[in-house]
This record gives structure tokens, C-alpha cells and sequence, in this order.
């Protein structure tokens, strides 16, 4: 017994590690100025997931595999991993196309939600528990609204400050 939770503690920090660096590492393809006009949005998304995470982790809304319970090393790389990478470039790809931000949302989040959880399930990283595949794409999807909204309004601020300094 004391093997296998070995392994699935070894299994889960190769995974925890991998969905950090490999989405981060993305970002250095994502060019300067992407990344300084959708950082404010990346990173007020992680904090917003952060609390989401929180809440559902109180909530037992899935079930980790391994035998401890524990925010940090569960449901954390999560959010600090792919949510804001994630979210610059769908920004990036699709910000002003509302339509095709969210389409493009939707896939990520339904790809996520349908497939890759069930993976993860498999690979015994993580599974549902009391939410459906259909609540859990809620849970992800909703978050892009609030994002473009936020975005949004960093945009529009930034553009009042510059409306500013012109008239000064």
C-alpha cells in the first residue's frame, strides 16, 4: 500500500509541475505588448479562480486522489498553472470578437470539462464528485464573461488615462 501512495504522490507532483511550467512557457511566444495589455486580466482571473477553487475544494466538488487532502498541492497549480497563460491568449486571439472569444472559451472549457477531466480520472489525478460534467463546464465557463468584462475596463481605463495626458 505504502507503494502505491508513493506513486500517486510522484504522479501527481510530475503533473502539478508540468501543468505550471508547460503553460507559462507558452507566454514567452506571446509578445511583449499581449502580455502587458492581458496580464491585468490574467492575473485578476487567478485570483478569482483561487477563490472558485476554494469554495469548491470546501464544497467537495472533486475528489483528489491522493490520500491527503491539501489545497496547496491539489487544487493551486490549477489556477497559478493554466488559467492565466490560458486566458492571455484566448485574449490575445479573440479580444473585440466577443462571438469567438466566448466560442473559443467554450471549447476550451467543454474540452476541459468532457475529456480531459475524465483523463485525469483515469490517470487517477483527480475526478468529479458532486458535480456532473455538464455543472463543472459551468463552473469553468462562466469566468470567461467576467474576464472580457474585466479586460474591458482595463482597455477602457487605459484609454481615459491616455485621453487624460493628451489634454494636459
Amino acid at each position: 500500500m505504502v507503494g502505491v501512495k508513493v506513486m500517486a504522490t510522484k504522479r501527481h507532483s510530475v503533473f502539478n509541475l508540468s501543468i505550471i511550467l508547460i503553460p507559462w512557457f507558452t507566454l514567452l511566444f506571446i509578445g511583449k505588448n499581449s502580455f502587458k495589455r492581458y496580464s491585468i486580466s490574467g492575473i485578476f482571473i487567478v485570483i478569482f479562480e483561487i477563490i472558485n477553487h476554494l469554495y469548491g475544494h470546501r464544497r467537495n466538488w472533486w475528489k483528489f486522489y491522493d490520500f491527503r487532502k491539501s489545497f496547496i498541492r491539489d487544487e493551486l497549480p490549477f489556477s497559478v498553472g493554466p488559467y492565466m497563460p490560458l486566458s492571455m491568449w484566448l485574449l490575445k486571439y479573440s479580444y473585440g470578437n466577443f462571438k469567438k472569444f466566448i466560442t473559443l472559451n467554450a471549447i476550451a472549457d467543454g474540452l476541459f470539462a468532457f475529456i480531459l477531466i475524465d483523463v485525469l480520472k483515469k490517470l487517477k489525478i483527480i475526478r468529479l464528485n458532486r458535480l456532473s460534467h455538464l455543472q463543472f463546464f459551468f463552473y469553468l465557463h462562466y469566468k470567461a464573461y467576467l474576464l472580457y468584462g474585466v479586460q474591458y475596463l482595463v482597455d477602457k481605463i487605459k484609454r481615459w488615462n491616455q485621453y487624460d495626458d493628451l489634454h494636459i
